[in-house]
């Protein structure tokens, strides 16, 4: 456990298990000896860091190809999707066609080839139906199924016809005559044809290891015969000037003719390098492509199917395991035995589905993720640890330490998790990860998942085991392990010494599945899981693996390892992943100069970088070309050709790229050797780690990186061979000298093109790289010179507007350049252009400081423009004038023509601004600013009056307005005030109307709301107005008659009166009619409130009360005292209502729906009576009412005691006699209370206690009722359920436990005494049990006791004439017995003399029958039986006599035999000797 020591490494195998779920986790079950993978347990310090402890585990781990990592108890992460809304995609897998299937082999193109097979080789032709078992025989099925086990021979042997027979029809059972029509069948019609196939696959294998050389015409011969023009291709494709006949369905080239493969189906044409996987030469025979080998009716895969949620899953689940285990559970050998089966195609046909690979990104993580909404179950706490969490699936392939950490896009699978929701029998197929990636496996929850896994160094021999069991599917699917679809049963694997290990992956456990590591599995019922790859630093060798496979399968790869390595390189990486960095790139730096030197060697000489890519430091950032042959992405290089631009190969493909010479190709690339061995050599500095330990890598690199390595690069020229490093030189000495002579931009184009061969190499080519970029520093430098001149010149002789001059800046930046060693005359010339622009832009800027007149700037704007260099300055001075121009024209237009009042304070402003930039001087300037000066004055007194804060007033504004008018301007603030000035004129003359009218106005609401406006606006008023006073009082007033309107329409408070009446005399108003009016309402209320305060105070009786309320009906006013008066009323009234009842009480209960009255209520009205200020009568009566039920609780309260005290002492009771007369006496005097209670009808607290003393009391006499009779059984039974039913308070007493005890034991008695006695009887024990608890019991029952006695003393009675019976056999007659059995039936208990009397008048019933079978065809009719057997004997006497008398020779003695029945066995005893 410290350091995660597997602990599932000891030996042992699966097959000795029960199927039973193991006790450690990661155990796998089965009927198969399949061993188990490790299984380990980290601490919670080994669980921090996932890649350092999967590292730390590797060694151990690795050699199984599989593992299981069990987390500490503390990691229990929460499921993150939501369970109920969850819905996700399905796809259906068909289980028992994953191994026992037929390739998807076209019948179309097998008959074609099998009828060309019979014409051409035996001369016949294919019959058209062959007919077996009833059903037309599929022949390309039979010899595939034949071919899956191995061939005629094999399956002969073997005895294996039955397997074949299921392999094609596994619907249908198959006898043995069938099986060997089924052989012969084959051998008569595909015999031949499979030994054909053999002999033609052996000669293709042998020339495969040979690899000789093949001849040209003999190629050309085999060619010839390969291809056929297709007479359906309706165009001629022309490329290069050569016409084609057949275009290749891969790379879409029809190039390259002479390796093309054409389909002797369909035509279509393969280039041999473009197949998957690519062939070296053209196969003998026939060959078809794979669209005609495979049949789509046949093509096998995983079909989408429909989105499920959890629910509707969990039911499909539920009905597979049902149809095969039914409602039991089974154990998981046999669900694994059985899975097998039907892989196998054993048992029967099943589909299921499957929620494979669901995108995390698109249906959710089943982690927490930082992003999303967190679960309501789940506290925030705990979502934040694990979203965070580096186990959490969604991090791990991003944790620090890990490859692809500098991935950009988010790769389904391998960058963001898949998600898998299983069911009974899904299963995930033997595969190996893209890449040769890790993968980790979390089981989130449900059923195990059981896991299948061969090391990764058993990868070969895997997929060759796979090959030879399945060799149909791989010929019609040579990708077949690509494609995830297929099983293959993990014993097969073992018997061809495969090693093959387990997991059985339990909810919450990791699985771990290492590179290259084959592996598989299925699901033990519903669950969830989910997976992501990562890459570890250990994973970098295997990565180049995986590359490497899918370029020999022209597999098309999730992304560019090359590019990967060179990003991490680029990137600061952990230490432990350099040494496995550098060895990976020095790989790569191998093959890129070996392929690089080879293209030079075949005169691929021109060569170019490939465009930057946006950011370079992360994958995935932009898509790379791939090549049209291999499918891979170019990063490092590609090759292309002008004769197809778009189109590009790698560097292996080159020659399959096109048919142009190689001198029209160009190799781009990213990196030059140089800048590969720089990002090399920069690795070990980064970190500091040692390099590499391999000495054959030492030597290799060392031999790779050396100057003597471009000495040995040789290629052949006309006169001979060259060196790469002598091209090198030469190319160095021509391009210096190309410095000392004048300029030719062909003979630098020339020299730069004839550098590209040199500029991909490694450092040694570092001069040449130098001397290449002087080159181009020079060839532009000496263009634009010349562009220049050309442009300045070109200008001066056709001055066309619409010639673009050259700009100053532009020439000067060119003359700062310092020269390169190069000639070119036309430098001194341009340079005098550029000394007289200089001038021409000093002598501007003198006028601009001198502010000369608009005449002299004019000619100076003249000469600029006449010169054909673009200054600066000139614009600059062309606006300057033209702006002189304008601002002169704006003012004479401000003064001289514009209308008074109409001037705009911004313009003049704006015309200040402009005056003061100009650079030339005029008159109109000192007239501005003298009218400016005036204007700034009032602008300042109109800002002062505006923020000043006493208001303005209104006379003295008038005046300030009468000056300002003198002014022409307009300025804002002047016009503002202006606006206030006539709102302050409108709002007198508002205000004025509305005085003049306000007496002849009654309504008086809409007077308050215009007074209210009109105050509103004019305290809004920025001018103060002398009326605002004269508003307020009005206002008031007005105010004041609206509430006295309100007062008389609608009745107010007393107090709202007298207060608006106050109001009035204050504001001088109190004599008009309207507060008049008011005035004599107060009086009425006022007299009104003093009668009603002198009753409420005083008290007063209910006439009184009423006439005061009818009064109060005629007083316009809400009265303060009318309320307490009113309740006063309704609470005496209420009173009079609850008190009748008790009041009117007679006594007699004759309606039992009576209500029932309350003590307390009784109490309540009592203590209420006291404080009603209405005098009332009843309240002496109910006191007296009250008196008589407390007398009466006090006398049941004695009572109850009483019968407790008589029930718990009963034993003090000498006699029963005294026991039932104190019963009956406490009865009587209960019955006395009950009815005195009953007619009170109120509900009385003690009642319920009183009625359960009277209810036990009644079966207390009851019971003791026994004591003097015998009682029926139904009385005592009705007595023992009354008990259940006491009151819990008395039902413990002692009387009623003696009486329950006594009752019980009574009624066994009764049973024994008066059951039937042909139901069960009673022991004798059992009677004498009952009579001494009878005569235990306290309470006595002396005439029960009695007849128990009696019973027992006619028992033993008749046990003693039963013996007696018996003890004299002789004595013995039919009568007596008879009446022994009599007397049992009615006497006697339970016994063994029961039995054997029982069992006597049997046997002689029996005896009885039988004689009077044997006597009746003898007399005839029976009378009495015994007369007639005597009559019998006599008649054998005289018989006998007789026959002595015959034989007096010789006495004979004859015994006369009877037979008598016993215990089942015939005896005879004979007649007369009795003897048996």
């Amino acid at each position: 456990m410290g350091k995660g020591r597997p602990r599932a490494v000891e030996k042992g195998v699966l097959g000795h298990r029960d199927g039973a779920p193991d006790s450690h986790p990661g155990y796998g079950v089965g009927f198969l000896t399949i061993p188990p993978a490790p299984v380990f347990y980290p601490t919670d310090d080994e669980f921090r860091d996932p890649l350092e402890y999967i590292s730390k585990i590797r060694p151990k781990a690795e050699p199984y190809g599989i593992c299981c990592i069990v987390p500490p108890k503390s990691w229990n992460p929460p499921f993150a999707c939501n369970v109920e809304s969850f819905k996700f995609p399905t796809k259906t897998q068909a289980i028992h066609r994953l191994q026992a299937r037929p390739p998807s082999c076209d019948s179309v193109t097998f008959e074609l080839e099998y009828g060309r097979f019979l014409e051409r080789h035996l001369g016949k032709k294919a019959k058209k139906k062959l007919i077996f078992d009833g059903a037309e025989l599929n022949l390309c099925r039979l010899f595939n199924a034949v071919k899956r086990y191995g061939g005629y021979e094999k399956v002969c042997d073997q005895k294996r016809w039955g397997d074949v027979a299921r392999f094609m029809r596994s619907d249908r059972k198959i006898s043995e005559c069938s099986k060997h029509v089924l052989c012969q069948l084959y051998r008569e019609h595909l015999f031949d044809y499979e030994e054909y196939l053999y002999k033609l696959n052996f000669e293709n294998k042998k020339r495969m290891k040979s690899r000789a050389k093949v001849v040209c015409h003999e190629r050309e011969k085999a060619l010839n015969r390969k291809r056929r023009r297709n007479d359906s291709f309706e165009e001629m494709r022309e490329i290069n000037g050569g016409t084609l006949d057949q275009i290749c369905e891969q790379c879409k080239s029809g190039l390259h003719g002479d390796v093309m493969l054409l389909c002797d189906r369909c035509d279509k044409g393969w280039h041999l390098h473009c197949l998957s996987p690519p062939l070296d030469r053209v196969p003998s025979g026939n060959w078809y492509c794979l669209e005609c080998v495979n049949s789509d009716k046949d093509s096998f895969g995983f079909v989408p199917g429909k989105h499920y949620s959890l629910e509707e899953f969990k039911r499909m689940n539920d009905r597979v395991r049902r149809k095969f285990f039914g409602q039991g559970n089974a154990t998981r050998v046999q669900i694994e035995k059985l899975f097998w089966e039907i892989v196998e195609g054993k048992a029967g046909e099943l589909d299921v589905i499957y929620g494979s690979d669901l995108d995390a990104s698109v249906y959710g993580s089943g982690f927490p993720r930082a992003g999303d909404p967190v679960v309501p179950t789940v506290e925030v706490d705990v979502w934040q640890h694990y979203a965070s969490s580096p186990w959490n699936l969604n991090n791990l392939p991003k944790l620090q330490g890990s490859m692809l950490r500098v991935v950009h896009e988010n790769i389904a699978g391998v960058m963001v998790p898949w998600l898998y929701v299983g069911m009974l029998f899904s299963s995930f197929c033997w595969h190996v990860e893209d890449h040769c990636f890790y993968s980790i496996n979390y089981l989130h929850w449900g059923e195990p998942k059981c896991w299948y896994g061969v090391p990764g160094r058993e990868a070969c021999a895997f997929e060759q085991v796979m090959r030879s069991t399945l060799p149909d599917l791989f010929d019609a699917q040579p990708d077949l392990l690509f494609q995830l679809v297929t099983m293959l049963n993990p014993s097969i694997l073992q018997e061809n010494g495969i090693p093959v290990y387990n997991v059985m992956q339990e909810p919450g456990n990791f699985v771990i599945t290492f590179p290259k590591s084959f592996h598989g599995g299925f699901n033990f019922g519903l669950n969830c899981a989910e997976a992501v790859n990562f890459a570890p630093v250990d994973w970098l060798p295997h990565g180049g693996f995986g590359a490497e496979l899918y370029r020999t399968y022209h597999k098309a790869a999730i992304l560019s390892h090359e590019e990967l390595l060179c990003v991490i390189g680029k990137n600061a990486c952990d230490g432990e992943a350099l040494p496995h960095l550098k060895e990976e790139l020095f790989g790569i730096f191998i093959s890129e100069k070996s392929n690089r030197e080879e293209l030079w060697k075949n005169g691929i000489v021109r060569s170019s970088l490939m465009t930057p890519k946006k950011h370079p430091m992360y994958v995935g950032t932009e898509e790379d070309h791939t090549c049209i042959i291999c499918q891979q992405y170019l990063y490092l290089s590609a090759i292309s050709c002008s004769c197809r631009d778009t189109t590009f190969v790698c560097l292996k493909h080159w020659k399959h790229l096109c048919e142009c010479d190689s001198s029209q190709h160009r190799l781009l690339y990213r990196y030059s050797l140089a800048e590969l061995d720089d990002l090399i050599s920069m690795i070990p500095s980064m970190s500091h780690v040692k390099s590499l330990e391999n000495p054959h890598l030492k030597t290799l690199q060392q031999n790779a990186f050396s100057p003597q390595a471009s000495v040995s690069l040789i290629k052949k020229v006309k006169n001979g061979q060259v060196t790469f490093t002598e091209l090198a030189e030469d190319w160095l000495s021509k391009a210096c000298n190309l410095f000392e002579v004048p300029f030719s931009n062909n003979a630098y184009a020339a020299m730069l093109n004839e550098a590209e061969q040199f500029l991909w190499a490694g450092h040694e080519i570092d001069p040449v790289r130098h001397v290449y970029s002087k080159l181009i520093d020079a060839q532009k430098w000496v263009l634009r010179v010349k562009d220049c001149l050309f442009r300045v010149e070109g200008w001066s002789l056709s001055r066309n507007n619409n010639v673009e001059k050259i700009s100053l800046d532009l020439i000067e930046e060119v003359l700062s350049i310092d020269p390169i060693p190069c000639y070119e005359p036309g430098l001194l010339k341009l340079k005098g252009y550029a000394d007289i622009a200089k001038k021409l832009a000093t002598e501007i800027k003198k006028a601009f400081s001198s502010r000369l007149d608009i005449g002299k700037m004019e000619v100076i704007l003249s000469k600029a423009m006449e010169f054909p260099i673009d200054i600066e300055e000139t614009k600059i001075l062309e606006e300057e004038i033209s702006s002189a121009k304008i601002w002169v024209n704006n003012v004479q237009a401000f003064f001289f023509k514009e209308i008074p009042r109409a001037i705009d304070i911004v313009s003049l402003n704006k015309l200040k601004s402009e005056m003061a930039e100009l650079h030339v001087h005029f008159p109109e300037m000192d007239l501005l600013a003298n009218f400016s000066r005036e204007v700034d004055l009032l602008y300042s007194r109109c800002k002062e009056i505006l923020t000043c804060p006493p208001k303005l007033k209104f006379l003295e504004l008038d005046n300030f307005l009468k000056d300002a008018d003198k002014v022409r301007v307009r300025i804002p603030e002047l016009e503002q005030l202006r606006h206030f000035h006539s709102d302050a004129c409108s709002w007198s003359h508002e205000f004025c109307n509305i005085l003049d009218c306000l007496p002849d106005r009654e309504d008086h609401e809409n007077v308050v709301a215009e007074l209210s406006d009109i105050l509103k606006s004019g305290k809004l008023l920025r001018i103060e107005v002398d009326e605002l006073q004269l508003v307020e009082v009005q206002l008031e007033r007005a105010c004041c008659r609206v509430k006295a309107v309100k007062a008389l329409q609608v009745p107010m408070p007393l107090e709202f009166i007298r207060e608006v009446l106050m109001e009035a005399s204050l504001l001088k108003i109190k004599n008009e009619n309207l507060f008049l009016k008011l005035s004599e309402v107060d009086v009425e209320a006022t007299l009104w409130e003093e009668r009603a305060n002198f009753v409420l105070t005083n008290g007063g009786s209910m006439p009184e009360f009423v006439d005061i309320l009818r009064s109060s009906e005629h007083i316009y006013a809400i009265l303060p005292s009318l309320p307490d008066l009113k309740d006063e009323f309704s609470m005496a009234h209420t009173w009079i209502c609850r008190s009748q009842p008790y009041l009117t009480n007679n006594g007699h209960a004759e309606d039992e729906l009576d209500p029932v009255l309350g003590i307390e209520d009784l109490k309540e009205l009592i203590t209420l009576s006291k404080s009603l200020k209405v005098n009332l009568h009843g309240p002496e009566t109910l006191e007296m009412i009250l008196n008589d039920i407390n007398e009466w609780e006090h006398n049941t309260c004695l009572l109850v005691e009483d019968a407790t005290s008589f029930l718990e002492t009963a034993s003090n009771f000498t006699t029963v006699n005294h026991l039932l007369l104190r019963t009956e006496e406490l009865l009587s005097r209960a019955n006395s209370f009950t009815e005195s209670g009953i007619s009170m009808r109120v509900m009385l607290s003690e009642f319920p206690k009183f009625q359960h003393a009277t209810l036990t009391l009644q079966w207390t006499l009851s019971a003791l009722s026994f004591c003097t009779r015998i009682p029926l059984a139904k009385d005592v039974d009705n007595v023992l359920e009354d008990a259940h039913h006491l009151p819990s308070m008395f039902a413990d007493c002692n009387l009623v436990q003696m009486l329950l005890n006594g009752a019980t034991w009574l009624r066994k008695g009764l049973n024994v005494l008066f059951e039937p006695r042909n139901s069960k009887r009673c022991t004798l024990k059992d009677v004498e049990e009952i009579l001494e608890e009878l005569r235990k019991s306290v309470v006595p029952y002396p005439v029960m006791v009695a007849h128990l006695q009696n019973s027992i003393e006619n028992h033993i009675s008749w046990t003693l004439n039963v013996h007696e019976f018996f003890s004299h056999p002789r004595k013995k007659c039919w009568a007596s017995l008879m009446e022994l059995e009599g007397q049992g039936h009615s006497h006697a208990f339970d016994c063994p003399e029961l039995a054997i009397v029982a069992h006597e008048v049997g046997g002689v019933k029996r005896w009885m029958l039988q004689c009077q079978a044997y006597v009746q065809p003898l007399v005839g009719n029976i009378g009495a039986l015994s007369k007639e057997l005597i009559k019998i004997k006599e008649f054998l006497h005289k018989a006998l006599s007789i026959y002595s008398s015959l034989n007096e020779s010789r006495t004979k003695t004859f015994c006369v035999y009877c037979p008598n029945d016993y215990e089942s066995d015939r005896a005879y005893q004979c007649m007369i000797c009795e003897d048996w």
